[in-house]
């Protein structure tokens, strides 16, 4: 039995989420499986031989009671019952039945054994796949996806979704469909023995399927309950931690702890609940288990006694007894396993929808089927009257057009929300136009591969982004063949090197999670010098020098003169400095452009951008006058 702490209680304190299209989801599970077929067949071939063994065992034992130990000739179909054997003799058949429970048993074993390592054999080169397209996906869908959905989410799909089915796959998937095949052959060798026995000794068994699912659902009900309370538990402890200063401050500590003693009290109630009901489950099951043994053995004793048939069929013997006994044990025994075991089975089908739904979301931004590839490119990049809405019936950019020449630096400045950012994620084609269109060299972006687009554009973020891996690889990522002096010297060109050789391990330091350990300005840093490393013909820089202090700013600003030259480049700027050195300023409001210019002719205009100036630039002139 599955009984005993943690065993029923740990699987049923898990969330279930039923599936709505189970069979689809199975379909589609089969096409993973379906290189592996002869794998997912000999398992079921295994589990059936597994189990016909262990069906075997009882009708033996009760042989043996009726051929060796309480000889009836009319119930021994083993062997001939020989009123003149000796002791020797029956010791020898007797011998010869415990020798083949004794293999039955040990090969029942072994089978089911290898029935679960070529499920699992099976199953993990299918997950592989499965991942590995689920991973592919990730990086086919269009930036427009996560902006929608939170990456906690889309992780999930990854990690919980298919830990579930992992788990489903190594142990409970086998044990229910080992469970199903014992109780449908365990009833036919019941009906095969004896109908009316079989029928009176299962008549308990309708009882204990309801009490199984009845304590299995209250008990997830009250786990799903707990869950909740226990969230309440630790927001208010993240809050009266996060929030200690406020509390201490307005002297609110008592209502503090009084609001956390109340949600702790209702957690505490829903565990109880919960380990009521899966406490539960157990001794009710064990108390049915034995008023069917109580029935085999009354009915059958009283057959026996009275040497009167059962209902008209024979009289049932001391052996049958016996067999019936191990019967209705090994009929019980599942039922409680699949009543367990199902919700996994539930939760993991869910969890398949789950991937599958990120399998066919759609990219919206994909090649033309007659996409060209686009060749090296000058760097003429032109808006014609570009409309952009994220959501429909809401323009973020209204009209918007310029021509940028080769080589020429654009600073995009605006209020928060104007559509700076969307006007920059257009040119690499992250998002599409509505109407209008963005042309490089004269090649709509539409009507060319994304790949050799973005091959040529060099993008640095404002919050630059690099990976748990070392300085080296980081900056080497922007053109992975690069060699290490060739990362060296754009980190050179950045003014990276110097503060990257004073690290632990310089450049083979291991940076953490999203760069940790680095200051933002040493993040962008390396950003840029992996934009350099890159040689685009493009650059974009998305507020790269917002959190940079004013030296390092310097810094940069030389290398730019070097990086910049021959290239055209769109920045986001937050410095004056920036912005001074621009070619041509665009300044962007409510999704249009403006004003256009250098620096002094729109200051010279007074008007948006003189604004913006004089509340955000204008006092970074005095320290440079002083």
């Amino acid at each position: 039995m599955m009984g005993g702490p943690g065993g029923p209680g740990r699987m049923l304190n898990t969330e279930t989420e039923r599936p709505k299209r189970v069979g689809v989801t199975l379909a589609r599970f089969w096409v993973y499986f379906r290189p592996w077929w002869y794998a997912v067949v000999l398992t079921m071939i295994l589990l059936v031989l597994s189990t016909v063994m262990q069906v075997l065992t009882p009708g033996l034992i009760g042989q043996a009671v009726d051929c060796y130990l309480l000889p009836n000739a009319t119930a021994c179909w083993y062997g001939t019952v020989d009123p003149a054997a000796t002791f020797e003799d029956r010791a020898a058949g007797l011998g010869v039945i415990v020798l083949l429970l004794t293999g039955l048993f040990v090969g029942g074993s072994l089978l089911q054994g290898l029935a679960f390592y070529s499920m699992n054999w099976a199953g993990q080169r299918a997950l592989r796949r499965l991942r590995e397209d689920t991973f592919a996906q990730i990086h086919r869908l269009s930036l427009g996806f996560y902006t929608r959905n939170e990456a906690g989410n889309i992780m999930s799909r990854i990690t919980s979704d298919t830990d579930t089915i992992q788990q489903v796959l190594g142990f409970a998937l086998l044990s229910v469909v080992s469970g199903i095949m014992g109780i449908v052959f365990t009833m036919s060798a019941m009906l095969f023995a004896n109908v009316p026995y079989a029928l009176v000794s299962l008549s308990i068994v309708p009882l204990m399927a309801w009490a199984t699912f009845y304590f299995s659902g209250e008990a997830r009900k009250a786990f799903r309950k707990s869950r909740r309370e226990m969230g309440s538990v630790n927001a208010g402890l993240q809050e009266s931690i996060s929030g200690a200063r406020e509390v201490q401050a307005f002297s609110r500590e008592a209502e503090s702890i009084e609001a956390f003693r109340r949600a702790n009290a209702a957690n505490r109630d829903a565990n109880v609940r919960a380990a009521s009901f899966t406490s539960a489950l157990n001794p009710v099951l064990e108390a049915l288990g034995y008023v069917a043994i109580a029935i085999v053995v009354v009915v059958g004793s009283l057959s026996l006694l009275r040497n009167q048939p059962l209902f008209g069929t024979t009289v049932i013997s001391v052996g049958l007894i016996f067999a019936f006994i191990q019967y209705v044990q090994r009929f019980n025994q599942p039922i409680q396993q699949i009543a367990v075991l199902w919700t996994n089975i539930q939760s993991a089908i869910a969890g398949g929808e789950r991937i599958f739904g990120l399998l066919d979301e759609q990219p919206e931004i994909v090649d033309a089927p007659d996409a060209v590839v686009l060749p090296q490119i000058k760097g003429q990049v032109v808006f014609e009257e570009v409309q952009v809405a994220y959501q429909t019936g809401t323009l973020v950019l209204k009209g918007v057009s310029f021509v940028t020449k080769p080589g020429q630096m654009v600073a995009i400045v605006g209020p928060t929300g104007a559509g700076k950012t969307t006007i920059i994620n257009l040119i690499p084609r992250f998002y599409d136009v509505l109407k209008g269109r963005v042309t490089i060299d004269g090649y709509d972006v539409r009507n060319v591969t994304a790949a050799s687009l973005r091959s040529q554009i060099g993008i640095v973020l404002q919050d630059a982004f690099l990976f748990s891996d070392t300085v080296m690889n980081n900056i080497r990522y922007g053109r992975l063949e690069a060699t290490d002096e060739e990362v060296i010297a754009a980190a050179q060109l950045a003014s990276a090197h110097a503060f990257i050789e004073r690290l632990p391990d310089g450049y083979q330091t291991v940076l953490g999670e999203r760069g940790g350990g680095l200051s933002q300005g040493q993040r962008q840093l390396i950003a840029i010098a992996r934009a350099a490393l890159a040689n685009p013909r493009i650059l974009i820089l998305d507020e790269a020098t917002s959190s940079v202090d004013t030296r390092t700013e310097r810094m940069i600003q030389q290398a730019f003169d070097q990086l910049l030259e021959g290239r055209t480049s769109f920045v986001i700027a937050h410095r004056l400095s920036t912005i001074r050195n621009a070619d041509l300023v665009l300044m962007v409001k409510d999704g249009q452009i403006v004003e256009r210019g250098t620096h002094e002719q729109l200051l010279a205009l007074r008007g948006d951008y003189y604004a913006l100036y004089m509340s955000q630039f204008h006092g970074e002139e005095e320290p440079q006058a002083a």
